[in-house]
């Protein structure tokens, strides 16, 4: 689909720091990059990228590659759409041949919706721009609220005719297959093929991800309708779940970023009227309930969020619990109450972006505090109450993991509540004890109620899908990537004769006709074999940026991991660089290898005597022994080989 060249020119172009770079706000440590993981929730951050590299890992779920396959598992997309975002991220030309009906009959759902989300976004935004109905009523409407024709445009906003089915006819006959069309619920189905739009008579906000892909919309009917719901959603889909994405997200991140805050409202027009007035470092739970999926995108992006409210002491009740969360989380919450009748889009609209960040400072005050104030004053002078404020509020604080800050937060309550700090650590202390309690309760039951079977089945799985030898094999394999074409000594110094580790260790194998017990690292030995002796074979790049992912990311593991000699070696000698000691490293690898075969090739035989003597077949236990007494005899040679430094005489 795509050619070599073009591949090439896309993988020397996109550097690991700058795709990463998107999606995860790193931090120089070192040589290397550090940040938050993006595919695992983490508090501390494991997740590394290296430049030199070009690879990333994270130490903490062991997902590791180059750029492409970050791409891949980040916005879980093929091999070849990975290729084509990267390409259109680097301006770079992708020729590509035309599908056959069998190559576009295996493109996966994913990719076909949002294949018609696209062509839905474009013909919304062509509606509102061209349709009669579109501006008379939809571009008038964003008119109105104050936005600029650039604003609207830069958010892709549209509008739906209200008509039936408009929508969907256009896209059936610009060749969208009606199943993608339900499927991402732009159109509803019923009895008979009866088919409508979703979002038919409504100014539409397309909901972006993290990379600027449409994913899903939200639709507001502008016409007064009682029995018609004010915002009408998308539902939730294979490429679309609520609670993991938040509206503005794409548009905010590097905003984030570089003012290291995000600030978090409720709706679409919010966020685009702060943008609008320069704030753009905003992004909002699009009504929801705030859920950890969205709380750990922000945390990718910066550990400062502050939460404006409108003043609607109802509303900020009933998102008390999100809050929560945030904090359970670790990040920093501050939150900001706008004047009495304003809410974000407005404020928003009287201020620019000085005007209110100097509104902000003077205004935002810590979550605890402001919890607590507001919880004081229904609370009154009943003791009761005051007693379910006191447990609301160490409730709060205990969920907080750093515990510096829980401290500053138990003092500063102390004050406010004029309770004394000896008995909010208890209470702290009876919350945490009591969630551990019920962890291990859950931990117990669930051992004591998983069925005989079920063990059997997850013992099974685990003989069937790893390997004997997978460690050894991956030390040879670490080693032929990292060093193959380095030296490791001269066969004949007179006639200067090099052996490279790669020739050294091929003949080791070959020499004893070991092959590898894993197909993936067998099949790499091949590759490998069959290119090494290429002129200019760059190993490590050819297998970085190999097809086969699996291939990529076994690489970016292995070559970001480093050979450890064992324990006993360590506490003898100051352990050198990999680089610095090839002379003595590789061959260990080769020998550690062959001696887990013959560990393997002893044990079976112990058993093949045991069957003998069974049956009473003298003849065949005498056989057995006579090969045990040779396998032992390499064993002890492998044994004491291992056990001193290997140094190969010249």
């Amino acid at each position: 689909m795509i050619d070599q060249p073009t591949i090439d020119r896309i993988t020397e172009v996109a550097q690991i720091q700058d795709v990463v770079g998107d999606f995860v706000t790193l931090r120089k440590r070192g040589v290397n990059l550090l940040g938050l993981c993006p595919f695992h929730n983490e508090k501390t951050p494991s997740f590394t990228v290296s430049p030199a590299k070009g690879i990333f890992k994270c130490f903490g779920c062991g997902k590791g590659g180059n750029s492409v396959h970050f791409i891949m598992e980040h916005e879980q997309i093929s091999y070849y759409e990975a290729l084509k975002y990267l390409a259109r991220k680097y301006h770079i030309e992708v020729q590509e041949r035309e599908l056959s009906e069998e190559e576009m009959a295996v493109r996966n759902d994913r990719e076909s919706m949002f294949l018609v989300n696209e062509f839905a976004q474009k013909h919304f935004t062509h509606t509102l721009h061209h349709h009669i109905d579109g501006k008379s009523i939809g571009l008038s409407y964003f008119r109105e609220r104050g936005f600029r024709d650039d604003i609207i445009q830069k958010f892709q906003l549209g509008y739906s005719l209200d008509q039936r089915d408009a929508f969907t006819q256009s896209a059936v006959k610009a060749g969208y297959n009606k199943e993608y069309l339900v499927k991402t619920g732009l159109t509803l189905e019923g009895e008979n093929n009866y088919l409508a739009d979703r979002f038919r008579g409504r100014v539409m906000f397309p909901v972006h991800s993290l990379s600027g892909k449409v994913v899903a919309f939200g639709g507001r009917i502008l016409k007064k309708d009682d029995k018609m719901a004010k915002y009408v959603n998308s539902p939730e889909s294979e490429i679309y779940h609520k609670s993991n994405e938040l509206y503005g997200i794409y548009f905010a991140k590097q905003a984030i970023v570089k003012q290291d805050r995000c600030f978090l409202v409720e709706g679409y027009t919010d966020v685009i009227s702060m943008h609008q007035s320069g704030i753009e470092n905003v992004v909002a739970s699009s009504g929801t309930s705030l859920t950890p999926g969205q709380i750990r995108l922000i945390h990718r992006f910066t550990e400062n969020v502050t939460v404006i409210y409108d003043g609607d002491a109802a509303g900020i009740k009933a998102s008390i619990r999100g809050i929560d969360l945030l904090l359970e989380e670790g990040l920093n919450i501050k939150v900001l109450l706008l004047p009495d009748g304003d809410d974000p889009d407005s404020f928003a609209r009287k201020t620019n972006a000085s005007d209110f960040i100097e509104y902000v400072e003077h205004n935002a005050s810590d979550f605890i505090r402001f919890k607590t104030n507001l919880l004081m004053a229904d609370a009154g002078n009943d003791p009761v109450k005051r007693a379910g404020l006191v447990l609301d509020i160490v409730r709060s604080i205990a969920i907080i993991p750093n515990t510096a800050i829980r401290g500053e937060y138990v003092k500063e309550c102390s004050t406010l509540l004029n309770v004394e700090e000896q008995m909010l650590y208890y209470e702290i202390n009876k919350i945490k004890s009591n969630e551990q309690e019920k962890a291990a309760t859950r931990r117990q039951t669930e051992t004591v109620t998983l069925p005989q079977e079920d063990e059997q089945e997850i013992r099974n799985a685990k003989a069937i899908s790893g390997t004997k030898f997978e460690a050894q094999e991956r030390n040879i394999l670490q080693i032929l990537i990292k060093y193959g074409d380095a030296l490791l000594y001269y066969a004949d110094e007179e006639k200067q004769q090099p052996v490279t580790v790669g020739a050294y260790i091929l003949d080791e194998l070959e020499r004893d006709n070991l092959v590898f017990d894993n197909s993936l690292h067998a099949y790499m030995l091949e590759e490998y074999k069959n290119n090494f002796q290429q002129e200019n074979f760059a190993v490590e790049r050819f297998f970085l940026y190999h097809q086969n992912s699996e291939i990529s990311t076994i690489t970016a593991d292995l070559i970001s991991e480093k050979y450890t000699l064992s324990k006993v070696h360590s506490k003898i000698k100051k352990v050198e660089a990999d680089s610095e000691r090839l002379l003595e490293l590789v061959p260990r690898v080769v020998f550690e290898f062959k001696n887990s075969l013959i560990l393997e090739i002893i044990r079976q035989k112990l058993l093949q005597m045991k069957a003998a003597n069974d049956e009473k077949n003298n003849a065949l236990v005498d056989e057995i022994m006579r090969e045990m007494s040779q396998l032992e005899v390499v064993k002890k040679q492998l044994s004491k080989t291992l056990g001193e430094r290997i140094i190969i005489k010249l």
